[in-house]
């Protein structure tokens, strides 16, 4: 069996350090610090799993075209690699806003801050 990806966007400061987890259970991860750059890697490569931080765009292009940070990305992920799983990190505030964009996108998992180690371990092992 091949070695999973992980594609992890990271965006903001909140997001957990998680590197050393899927380290140990012999995930590959790719570290990206923009939707923009995991857009030009799955050109390239094709991840089992992708982990990123929905940030709701209030007042933005996002609040018209496009909901949050991750839209453009996850069109682009249907396209390259419609077999990952996403699971998304959210902040409680925000969390009423990912229906939405559940609605267009398959999604693994939403887990809301903080982050508890068991609901993520059963969304990577499922």
């Amino acid at each position: 069996m091949p070695t999973p990806l992980l594609f992890s966007i990271i965006e903001s400061p909140t997001h957990p350090p998680l590197s050393e987890y899927y380290r140990e259970r012999g995930i590959k991860e790719l570290r990206l610090t923009s939707t923009r750059k995991a857009i030009s890697a799955l050109k390239a490569n094709k991840p089992d799993f992708v982990v990123a931080e929905f940030i709701y765009g209030y007042g933005n292009n996002y609040a018209g075209v496009n909901i949050c940070n991750l839209d453009v990305f996850l069109y682009s992920l249907q396209k390259y690699a419609p077999q990952a799983k996403v699971i998304i990190f959210v902040d409680k505030e925000e969390k009423k806003f990912t229906a939405r964009l559940a609605e267009l996108f398959p999604l693994h998992g939403i887990l809301q801050y903080p982050i508890r180690e068991p609901e993520f371990r059963a969304l990577l092992e499922s």
